[in-house]
């Protein structure tokens, strides 16, 4: 499955939220002391950094999506 020139293979259900998860992204690596680089290139940072991020970003996006769940209970 080839993107071009992006490396992302994930695949967006909502494709205008790119700009929110890229936002986010920077948040939670903001809060965790890690710094993404400005190039966009991910190859020389530590593997469990980028798994910190991702967990995170993970975690805060189940906890948004219970929040909005126990609205509508």
């Amino acid at each position: 499955m080839s993107q071009g020139n992006n490396s992302n293979s994930n695949n967006l259900v909502v494709p205008q939220s790119h700009g929110a998860l890229d936002q986010l992204k920077y948040e939670v690596a903001q809060e965790l002391g890690i710094a993404i680089p400005q190039d966009g290139y991910y190859g020389n940072m530590v593997t469990r950094d980028t798994g910190s991020i991702g967990g995170s970003i993970t975690k805060r996006l189940v906890q948004i999506a219970e929040q909005q769940l126990a609205g509508r209970a």
